[in-house]
C-alpha cells in the first residue's frame, strides 16, 4: 500500500476521525494560538480505529482531518500540483515505487520523527535527508481462488514464470500500471525478475496468455477476482489477481459467515516489497502538528492498530503483528526488490514501455 495494501487491500472503509476547527492556518503547538487541526492527505484506503486517533488528540491537543485522494499514484501526482498550497501538513502513503518522484519535486520538507530509532534501517530509504519516514511495508502479490483451482483439478501458480504457461490463460487480472500502485508494483516485480532487457518479452508473453488490465485494485480485487467476497457477488471469473500477501487475512476478517480456513491462498514467488513513507508537505501551514502527528504513526500504539485497519506490517521493531497475519497472510521470505535510484532512472520509461506494450 500500500497498501494497498495498500497501500492496504482497501477491505475496510475510510475512518478520518476529528474535524478541522479553524480551516488549518497557522503553525504552532496544541497550546498555543493558530490551528488546533492537523490535516492529513492519504490515498483512498486510509484507515485508523477511532480510539487511536482520539487518543493522539487528546495527548497531542489537534484535532485530526483526513483529505484522500484516490489510488496513492493519484494522491502523489495531486500533491505534487499542489505542492506550492498544500491541501494539508502531512501526506502518508508515497510508497519506494513512487518516492523518487515526490523527493525530485520537493514534496516533503525535512523532518527526522521521534522513534525513528526503533525503525528497522532496511525501510529507511531517506536516511540522509529524512525527508520521509517509513510507516508500513507489504507485499504485492498474486492471489488465487481455492476453490478454482481445487474444482479444475489444477495447481496454482508459484512463480512469475507459471503465469504465462498456457494452463494459466486468460485467468489473471492485473492493474494497470500507470494509475495503481499494486499495479506499478506488479511490474516492477517483473523487471526485477527478468532484469531491463527481458521484462518486455515477459509481458508479450503474459498479454499472449490473456491477462486482463483494469484502472485499479478495487475493480480488480472486488469486481474481476472469483476468489473476494466480492467477486463472488459480481460472478467474476478470474481466479488469479494482482492484490497483496495480506489479503487473505482479510478475507478471514471480513468474511460473513467468517470461514475457518482463507479461501484465496497467494503465489509466493511473484511478490514485490512495498514501503510506505509520510513526510512533512512542504509550505505546510501547520509545521508543529504535522510533526507531531508523524511521531505518533511510528508510535507503538499506532503501529499494532495499523495491520486490521490498512492490512500492512509494523516497521517498527517489536510491534506486534495480529495472529491472523501469521495465519493467513505471512510476509513473503524473498521478496523482488529494487534499490530505489533504480527505480527512479527506469520508472517512466518502463511504464511508458508497458503501456504501449500491454493496452494498444
Amino acid at each position: 500500500m500500500a497498501l494497498a495494501v495498500g497501500v492496504g487491500v482497501g477491505i475496510v472503509g475510510l475512518s478520518a476521525c476529528g474535524s478541522s476547527t479553524d480551516g488549518g492556518s497557522g503553525a504552532s503547538s496544541g497550546g498555543s494560538g493558530g490551528s488546533k487541526t492537523v490535516t492529513v492527505v492519504s490515498h483512498d484506503s486510509w484507515a485508523a480505529s477511532k480510539s487511536v486517533i482520539a487518543a493522539f488528540e487528546k495527548q497531542s491537543g489537534y484535532k485530526v482531518k483526513v483529505l484522500t485522494s484516490g489510488d496513492a499514484g493519484q494522491a502523489v501526482n495531486k500533491a505534487i500540483l499542489t505542492k506550492d498550497n498544500p491541501q494539508g501538513d502531512v501526506f502518508f502513503g508515497v510508497d519506494n515505487t513512487l518516492l523518487s518522484r515526490a523527493l525530485d519535486n520537493g514534496l516533503f520538507q525535512p523532518y527526522r520523527a521521534k522513534g525513528l530509532d526503533q525503525v528497522d534501517a532496511a525501510y529507511q530509504l531517506d536516511a540522509d535527508q529524512h525527508r520521509v519516514t517509513p510507516v508500513d511495508f507489504g507485499d504485492i502479490c498474486v492471489n488465487y481462488d481455492k476453490k478454482y483451482f481445487a474444482d479444475h483439478k489444477l495447481t496454482p501458480p508459484s512463480s512469475f514464470d507459471d503465469l504465462v504457461k498456457p494452463e494459466y490463460k486468460n485467468l489473471l487480472v492485473t492493474e494497470n500500471a500507470s494509475t495503481s500502485s499494486p499495479g506499478l508494483g506488479f511490474l516492477l516485480g517483473t523487471a526485477a525478475r527478468y532484469g531491463d532487457d527481458g521484462w518486455e518479452g515477459y509481458w508479450k508473453k503474459l498479454k499472449a496468455n490473456g491477462v486482463k488490465v483494469v484502472d485499479g485494485w478495487e475493480q480488480a480485487y472486488n469486481e474481476e477476482f472469483s476468489g473476494s467476497a466480492g467477486g463472488k457477488k459480481a460472478k467474476a471469473d478470474r481466479p488469479l489477481v494482482v492484490s497483496y500477501a495480506s489479503s487473505p487475512p482479510a478475507e478471514v476478517i471480513y468474511g460473513d459467515p467468517k470461514p475457518t480456513t482463507a479461501p484465496t491462498g497467494v503465489a509466493t514467488g511473484t511478490c514485490f516489497r512495498q514501503i510506505e513513507f509520510a513526510g512533512l508537505l512542504s509550505n505546510a501551514k501547520n509545521t508543529e502538528g504535522g510533526k507531531a502527528f508523524i511521531d505518533f504513526l511510528i508510535s507503538r500504539q499506532f503501529q499494532e492498530d495499523m495491520p486490521l485497519n490498512m492490512f500492512v506490517y509494523p516497521v517498527v521493531k517489536g510491534a506486534k503483528v495480529p495472529a491472523e497475519f501469521t495465519q493467513y497472510g505471512p510476509a513473503a521470505k524473498d521478496p523482488k526488490t529494487l534499490a530505489p535510484g533504480e527505480i527512479a532512472e527506469h520508472r517512466d520509461q518502463w511504464v511508458k514501455s508497458w503501456t504501449s506494450l500491454v493496452l494498444r
